[in-house]
């Protein structure tokens, strides 16, 4: 006798759960609200399993609710999904949305196969991930620090033009700057205090991020990528912590897929319209892959430090990072010689720049004797 499946959609908030279940062919969903808590939570699976007849899938949106829900759902029976919120589809027509009905859509969308599955993270892939993102938003915190103090320099009409600005040489000549009001003063040395403040909170990161690329399961990728020109420690492991399993994607086009860097398409009939990239998905990888990219305009090359990071490394991987160097320094320049924007051009580089990281990261063929 066929078993019979138990589908259960999950509009998933801060306080409440609203639960829609679906029991076989049923085309009414049964609805109810639990509270978001793990005890509550706890409840909600024995229900289930108490009157399910057979095995029971749940699935909720990917949200700012992140993957708890789908973690402590888990058991042999019930099995838990996290869906796209972006690829869920959509009819034009529908002006109503709430909650029950968000819930009975995602039950009855995924009874019929419609959704598209988000692969989470183990506990310990996300606490790197989340270390990397707070070591980029000190990235980001420090520029605009940064930013504050340059433009009131600005307004004043103070320009610093004996080198690059945030050398020491920088920091002196702001050091020796008079102002004629105290209140000026406090603002530059309260500026200035945020900005020491953030590049020390960097530099700690930085140091623990390099500390986890030494350890299992990251030392053997790290030194896989740090054999392309533009990559090394903190780059690689970055990328590694936000992608956190290479094996998921299929194939190179769907890594670039992935992090949105393939041109978005309207086309009907006989008519092609391709525009600009669909800058869908993961937005940090995105962004280190096109300042990969800009290295590539060079001459392709193998310097003392990159061969240093080669020292020990497969060959395998070797050829195929001097692969990337020849073909993508060749497109590079034959775009240019076109007259592309260099914006685009970098673009199209990171796109082929994640197929030739997709090749290095895969399994080495087994040997065969």
């Amino acid at each position: 006798m066929k078993e019979i499946t138990t589908y259960v959609g999950v509009d998933a908030h801060k306080k409440d759960l609203f639960i829609a279940m679906l029991i076989g062919n049923e085309r009414t969903p049964v609805t109810w609200t639990v509270p978001n808590e793990p005890n509550a939570v706890r409840r909600l699976v024995r229900k289930l399993e108490r009157e399910a007849p057979g095995p029971v899938r749940m699935c909720y949106e990917a949200g700012p609710c992140g993957y708890a829900l789908q973690r402590q759902v888990a058991t042999a029976r019930v099995s838990c999904q996290v869906i796209a919120p972006s690829l869920i589809p959509r009819k034009p027509g529908e002006r109503i949305k709430t909650n029950r009905r968000d819930a009975k859509k995602l039950a009855e969308l995924f009874r019929a196969g419609l959704l598209t599955e988000v692969r989470p993270p183990t506990p310990a892939d996300e606490a790197v991930r989340d270390l990397c993102r707070a070591r980029d938003d000190a990235r980001d915190d420090l520029q605009r620090s940064r930013h504050r103090l340059g433009k009131l320099l600005l307004r004043r009409g103070l320009h610093y033009s004996a080198g690059r600005n945030w050398t020491q040489g920088h920091r002196r000549w702001i050091a020796s700057l008079q102002w004629a009001h105290p209140s000026e003063r406090v603002v530059v040395d309260d500026y200035l205090l945020a900005i020491d403040h953030l590049e020390a909170r960097l530099i700690e990161l930085d140091a623990r991020l390099v500390e986890i690329a030494d350890t299992e399961p990251y030392r053997e990728r790290v030194g896989w990528l740090r054999c392309f020109r533009g990559i090394d420690t903190l780059t690689a492991i970055l990328m590694l912590a936000e992608l956190h399993d290479f094996q998921r994607f299929p194939s190179a086009p769907a890594l670039m897929a992935y992090v949105g860097l393939v041109p978005g398409e309207d086309s009907s009939g006989e008519k092609q319209r391709r525009g600009r990239i669909t800058r869908m998905g993961n937005a940090l990888v995105r962004r280190l892959l096109v300042e990969m990219a800009w290295h590539y305009q060079h001459r392709p090359s193998v310097g003392p430090a990159l061969t240093r990071r080669r020292k020990g490394q497969p060959s395998r991987v070797i050829a195929i990072a001097d692969k990337a160097q020849q073909r993508l320094c060749r497109r590079f320049r034959r775009f240019a010689e076109q007259h592309k924007p260099a914006p685009k051009i970098a673009v199209a580089i990171a796109r082929e720049l994640a197929g030739f990281l997709w090749a290095a990261l895969q399994p080495a063929p087994a040997r065969t004797h």
